[in-house]
């Protein structure tokens, strides 16, 4: 089944919001074609690196924390 390449950049860079620490920090442990793209789109610092973490832009953090508020916003159960 084919899947909507933006809808799922969208997907993942909400979860690195919602799940981000230390200011922008997110671990990388998820499909690096996209977060190539992220990076391209200047929303994350280099994916290729050898540290298993790696930043969100301050554009990147902001787009990312409006995304997950918009997909997982509401009341918390954490």
């Amino acid at each position: 089944m084919p899947y909507n390449r933006q809808k799922m950049e969208n997907a993942l860079l909400a979860l690195i919001g919602a799940l981000e620490f230390e200011d922008g920090r997110f671990w990388k442990g998820y499909d690096f074609d996209l977060l190539n793209s992220l990076h391209e789109q200047g929303l994350i610092s280099q994916p290729w690196s050898k540290a298993k973490s790696a930043y969100l832009t301050p554009e990147g953090l902001e787009k990312a924390k409006a995304l997950a508020e918009e997909m997982f916003g509401g009341e918390s159960d954490l």
